[in-house]
């Protein structure tokens, strides 16, 4: 795999095919830099998420990836996604060869020489990040988590119907940070890295002990990088925020507009103690909140696991481990046959830990759970196995919880 991707940059400076940025993470913006400061001529920019920055970003206009071959029909590619060989995977297929890593780049970029979309703290955090990514894809003997959600409440303090991570369908949710230091200790000391801890919910705010919890995880580690998302209906107390100062805390604000009543206070609360963040006004949603059996094929299973989005976001829930927030929270709920397939028990495995974990977070095919999920493509317009509704309205609120079928 890693023969596909250069990372030698001064090739890049040299007369050849147009450069082209694939995909906008928030990083890609410190990428596009990071080419001007070294005198690489970018040409254009690409992102399979069509509606993403509505379709403008550093003064390009965004082409869909499925596109670029009607734009560029050849062209010296850097890859800005930290999951570089789902991109691979895209690019060669469409029948580019000549594709990058940006890994030198960022090693000598000064963050505090340029302007950015988002806070200082907040980008050096990404790019951060996003190395580690690349330089563990040349290293795939080792076991990596670009990004861990430490769920600690199913409570949310919004009740979307269509929510991805099926908040809707509690009836009793409760707090579900049971023996979280305990089962985190064991996860990183048979894991190589894991780069990103985004604490979720619910709403995570809506769990009292939030800030003792995050304040835990760092204790295990200060050097650990938090990301806590928010919906902006909970304004976090100053006592709370004082814990954090000169800690590697970030927040992630989600504006659903009228619906985040204290997103205003939030945000004043985060400038007054000097804590990054990002917020973010909700964009469209991909519908992938239905539980059902589809009894696919298992070709049609691994095209819905290939096209997955999240199937990377690895979940801790109660001690557990899983692949993607859908299937940790379907279990949660009882809605789908308990499968030692899906998920990793941290707290009672107690043989062959560090193996059991590795076949999970190195899963290539899918998962048995899998088939009980519509599917959760970026781009459902151009999936090849989805079955779900397509984009729809983000956050439509029900009255109250939805019911479900519970699969035996």
């Amino acid at each position: 795999m890693t023969n596909k991707v250069k990372s030698d940059i001064k090739l890049l400076r040299e007369d050849g095919h147009p450069v082209i940025i694939v995909a906008l993470p928030e990083e890609s913006e410190a990428i596009i830099n990071a080419c001007r400061d070294n005198d690489i001529s970018i040409a254009g920019v690409c992102d399979n998420e069509s509606r993403k920055y509505n379709g403008h970003f550093c003064g390009f206009d965004v082409i869909h990836t499925p596109n670029l071959p009607k734009y560029f029909p050849k062209a010296r590619l850097i890859i800005a996604h930290h999951y570089m060989q789902d991109c691979i995977d895209q690019l060669t297929e469409m029948g580019y060869d000549e594709i990058y890593s940006p890994l030198e780049l960022l090693k000598t970029y000064d963050v505090s020489k340029h302007k950015h979309h988002l806070s200082e703290a907040y980008v050096r955090n990404k790019i951060l990040i996003n190395m580690k990514s690349h330089e563990l894809y040349f290293e795939d003997e080792k076991t990596y988590l670009r990004s861990l959600d430490v769920m600690i409440t199913a409570k949310c303090s919004m009740k979307c119907k269509s929510c991805a991570n099926l908040m809707q369908y509690y009836e009793r949710a409760k707090n579900t940070d049971n023996q979280l230091l305990l089962a985190l200790e064991k996860l990183t000391s048979n894991v190589d890295a894991i780069e990103e801890f985004r604490i979720i919910g619910g709403e995570p705010l809506m769990n009292r002990q939030w800030a003792n919890i995050v304040n835990g995880i760092l204790e295990q580690d200060i050097k650990r990088k938090i990301f806590i998302y928010t919906n902006g209906t909970i304004p976090p107390k100053d006592d709370q925020l004082k814990t954090f100062h000169g800690k590697n805390v970030n927040f992630y604000i989600t504006d659903y507009g009228k619906l985040s009543r204290n997103i205003d206070k939030l945000e004043e609360s985060l400038k007054k103690h000097n804590i990054a963040y990002r917020r973010e006004l909700a964009n469209s949603w991909v519908d992938c909140s239905n539980i059902r059996k589809h009894n696919r094929t298992v070709q049609e299973n691994e095209q819905v696991y290939k096209e997955c989005c999240v199937k990377k976001l690895f979940t801790l829930v109660n001690g557990k481990l899983y692949t993607c927030p859908f299937i940790a929270n379907a279990w949660e709920l009882n809605a789908i046959p308990d499968n030692k397939s899906d998920y990793v028990d941290l707290l009672s495995t107690t043989t062959n830990l560090k193996q059991k974990i590795r076949r999970l977070v190195k899963m290539q095919k899918f998962f048995p759970a899998c088939d009980f999920c519509d599917g959760r493509p970026i781009d459902p317009t151009t999936a090849l196995k989805y079955d779900g509704a397509g984009l729809i309205e983000p956050a439509i609120q029900t009255p109250k919880p939805l019911p479900y079928k519970q699969y035996k």
